[in-house]
């Protein structure tokens, strides 16, 4: 049996993949849909290029489809057409996107592929907790609501900062502290499973209507400590 994860290099993709392997479904490939339009409701957008490096780390392979067009019928066909040659099973880190889940679920059945959505349904905050309590170096990479203001940028997600998130929310605006409402977006740069940790060596910071991302221009692996690329 074959298994296919949808992989965006943020931290539930990342997060869902690993669990899926805990639960005996080795992951063969990482699967990453690259959207055209960077607004995407489907798809990640920040930070697509660094997943093939996350694979190399994690020793899998790494298979990248372009998505043409900005229309929702244009991200299904192509997300369908990936999936055609994607394994048996079907991996995907969604936790609360009806959205999301909805068009995945359709496409999975209509192709006879099986969908694993572990962190599907879940508190928010406890799915954040367990991704930083598995060893997760998370990184913000894309901010887009009121309470998380340009410093946080590029800052890592630790349960100090996680817990200033959860205050933010309840004395400023309420938020969905796992970014599902796209508040935020992550980036992995490192995590137990992987043989070598991401190292970000250029970036971009640019803003606009309120949204501040942080774009990686060059990145490399770095060994770890008794191991090697």
């Amino acid at each position: 049996m074959r298994v296919t994860a949808l992989a965006s290099g943020g931290k539930d993709s990342t997060y869902a993949a690993y669990l899926a392997e805990t639960q005996g479904w080795p992951v063969d490939e990482l699967l990453v849909l690259r959207p055209s339009d960077p607004d995407s409701l489907l798809f990640h957008t920040p930070n697509l290029g660094l997943v093939e490096l996350q694979a190399k780390s994690w020793g899998k392979s790494c298979r990248v489809v372009e998505v043409s067009g900005r229309e929702e019928a244009d991200e299904v066909a192509a997300l369908r057409s990936a999936l055609k040659e994607a394994g048996d099973v079907v991996v995907a880190g969604a936790i609360a996107s009806s959205y999301q889940w909805g068009r995945l679920h359709t496409v999975c059945y209509s192709l006879g592929r099986r969908l694993f959505t572990p962190l599907w349904g879940k508190a928010p905050e406890r799915v954040v907790r367990e991704e930083i309590t598995a060893g997760l170096d998370i990184r913000l990479v894309q901010l887009a609501a009121e309470p998380l203001d340009e410093s946080l940028l590029g800052a890592r997600l630790d349960l100090a900062l996680l817990e200033e998130i959860e205050r933010r929310r309840r004395e400023v605006r309420a938020v969905n502290v796992a970014g599902e409402g796209g508040e935020y977006e992550s980036l992995v740069v490192d995590a137990p499973f992987f043989q070598s940790r991401l190292e970000i060596e250029e970036s971009e910071r640019s803003g606009r209507g309120g949204q501040h991302r942080l774009r990686v221009t060059r990145a490399r692996l770095v060994p770890k400590p008794g191991r090697s690329l």
